[in-house]
């Protein structure tokens, strides 16, 4: 019997979304158990980081790795399995894009230390004791990973195959990538394994978005009661569809919430951030400076909204540090 190809899956800086969605798969899981042979999944079954180190290069056909890179073990794990992998994915968000974990470019790593271990309302540390990477007390020593001043995406780190986006992917794109993989003939490297159009061409909601739309102000969700028919948009709520790739089913649409980007930009697109601003812009009602300022003004927090999934992979990566010693390593 042949012997089959073998896969793995590892976890970085992110929430462990994307290994729901591998369950998410749910009896479909049953046809990738028959067709894969999982050899490295450490957050559902018991592999250790000296088994990937036994196996040959190129051992394992994929290996898909969620989550940013923040920390040296995240970091050597990348390298590890980029060198034990015929073809590796940035699959979901964080590790394509930067995903949440990257809105921290927005800090120094000081100021986040700070906030964790002593600013924060339930931390009692009187001490202001802070993570070392070393610690040695009573003949006993303890080594953590280093906690780097800048999150990178996977392909700023390590050479990347393919791209599965989403926060998290759904299930059907990871089936499809799946079956894209296994299928034989594989699309170009570098390849997005979704969709290349914008999330409005999918909105179940396009027909209702007008021609001619012209926003005055932007609301909040919670700050309306939101019309279940009508394109978002056009209700003055901050929709990320026109800068988003598509593929997803538009779940949160569905869901009556505005899309927030997590599947990142089309092909088209350089800046997810600046699609979206040069897009919000040609919308806004007024062409008079200081209602423009009062407009953008019920947007309380830009980068949060434009970056929300991008900053690391954006043109802006991150807040200029204040330090010139501790400038975000380059991109490799």
């Amino acid at each position: 019997m042949a012997e089959k190809p073998k896969v793995a899956f590892y976890w970085c800086a992110s929430c462990g979304g994307c290994d729901e969605t591998v369950v998410d798969l749910a009896e479909a899981v049953l046809d990738v158990v028959a067709a894969v042979d999982i050899v490295f999944w450490p957050v559902a079954m018991d592999f250790k980081r000296k088994d990937v180190e036994a196996m040959p290069d190129d051992a394992i056909l994929a290996t898909f790795v969620n989550g940013a890179i923040r920390t040296t073990e995240q970091e050597e794990m990348a390298h590890l399995l980029r060198r034990k992998s015929k073809l590796l994915l940035a699959f979901g968000s964080c590790s394509h894009l930067g995903g949440i974990p990257g809105l921290a470019n927005l800090f120094d790593r000081e100021s986040i230390l700070q906030a964790v271990y002593c600013e924060s309302p339930s931390t009692v540390n009187e001490e202001g004791v802070l993570p070392s990477v070393r610690h040695n007390d009573n003949g006993h020593s303890v080594e953590l990973p280093g906690f780097y001043e800048t999150v990178r995406t996977l392909g700023q780190v390590v050479d990347v195959d393919f791209y599965i986006p989403g926060c998290p992917p759904t299930a059907r794109i990871l089936r499809t990538a799946l079956q894209t993989l296994l299928g034989g003939e594989l699309p170009p490297k570098g390849t997005v394994l979704a969709p290349d159009y914008a999330l409005c061409e999918e909105c179940p909601r396009k027909d209702s978005k007008p021609v001619n739309l012209s926003i005055s102000q932007f609301k909040r969700p919670q700050e309306v009661l939101i019309d279940e028919e009508k394109c978002l948009l056009t209700q003055g709520l901050l929709c990320m569809g026109p800068a988003t790739r598509g593929g997803c089913e538009a779940p949160c649409v569905q869901g009556n919430m505005p899309c927030t980007g997590c599947c990142g930009p089309t092909s088209r697109v350089r800046d997810q951030g600046g699609k979206i601003l040069s897009s919000l812009a040609s919308l806004l009602e007024s062409k008079e400076e200081g209602e423009i300022d009062q407009a953008l003004a019920t947007i309380p927090d830009p980068a949060g909204s434009f970056y929300r999934y991008g900053l690391p992979s954006s043109l802006l990566r991150r807040r200029k540090l204040p330090d010139s010693n501790l400038e975000p390593p380059k991109v490799r």
